[in-house]
């Protein structure tokens, strides 16, 4: 799979460059492996986190280019460490031991291949655990392919519906139509959701969506777009934690925190339109406390 990073197209910029060469697309990444931490979890969805928590790995560097990222010194600024392949295995088994509920792989839609080769090698030294594909949403339908068989739970985003948001927060104005096309495949390979008997999700589709300030038209559309095509097939993480950072202040209509009244409309809207599978946040959630301190690399 490595092949690939010659003319790389692992997503939808198709940047065409060779990464394997030295070269950087929009992503910034070149054939080395970069993240910036490695540890147990506590703060997913409770099916993800459980009791132990789930077996993070954030990878640096990412492909969207959002001005609100709570992540940005790693997904826009580069901080992280770099791996190699087998010691990414070797992080894997590390985190099986130390009792996490899976394998977490956050922001890996550039690392797909070194991703794929570090899980052939865990997997061979015992490596057990449910994979989850933790992305941005702003994936490619083929690379989503190449996943077939090593991904067991995807949990992608849905960021927005209307193409000028997109464009205009995180730069990729196609984004729901290349999102909506990826998430599909994703569903056709895992199907619905199948959890053990403590509740800890071991296969299926856990699409989030973080409501922005401003945009309840554009979350009710994502909304009643994933009801529509997946009905119950799907769980809906419907999440209120957007907390204004980074390049926040530079857009006023998106630099403060999430109405309560206009979230709890959402959640309203979607009881009405008859989902049931869901997950919500409770007040609170919107604070900085939450946002891991990557300046510590843990765990790598």
């Amino acid at each position: 799979m490595m092949t690939i990073l010659t003319k790389c197209n692992l997503c939808p910029r198709q940047c065409n460059v060779d990464r394997l060469n030295g070269d950087l697309g929009f992503c910034l990444s070149n054939d080395k492996i970069i993240i910036s931490r490695a540890a147990l979890h506590l703060w997913e969805e409770p099916c993800i986190s459980g009791t132990t928590g789930s077996g993070t790995v954030f990878f640096s560097n990412c492909n969207l280019k959002c001005v609100f990222c709570q992540n940005h010194c790693i997904s826009q600024e580069g901080l992280g460490l770099e791996v190699s392949v087998e010691r990414l295995s070797h992080i894997f088994l590390e985190l099986q031991d130390k009792g996490a509920h899976n394998i977490n792989l956050v922001t890996p839609t550039h690392y797909v291949p070194q991703i794929a080769e570090a899980l052939k090698i865990a997997k061979s030294k015992g490596l057990s655990l449910p994979i989850l594909y933790n992305s941005n949403g702003y994936d490619s339908i083929e690379t989503i392919k190449t996943l077939e068989g090593y991904i067991d739970v995807y949990l992608p985003d849905l960021k927005y519906f209307n193409p000028k948001y997109s464009l205009k927060y995180s730069k990729a104005s196609d984004y729901f139509e290349k999102a909506s096309l990826a998430i599909n495949e994703m569903y056709n390979q895992v199907g619905k959701p199948i959890f053990d008997e403590s509740g800890i999700i071991k296969k299926g589709v856990i699409i989030r969506h973080l409501m922005i300030p401003g945009l309840l038209f554009d979350s009710k559309k994502i909304v009643d777009y994933i009801y529509k095509t997946f009905g119950d097939n799907v769980y809906i993480s419907i999440m209120n934690q957007y907390t204004p950072m980074f390049k926040a202040s530079e857009y006023p209509e998106i630099n403060k925190p999430l109405k309560a009244a206009h979230y709890d409309a959402l959640i309203d809207y979607a009881l009405e339109i008859g989902v049931t599978k869901a997950f919500i946040q409770e007040v609170g959630t919107d604070s900085k406390e939450f946002v891991p301190d990557f300046e510590k690399f843990t765990g790598i």
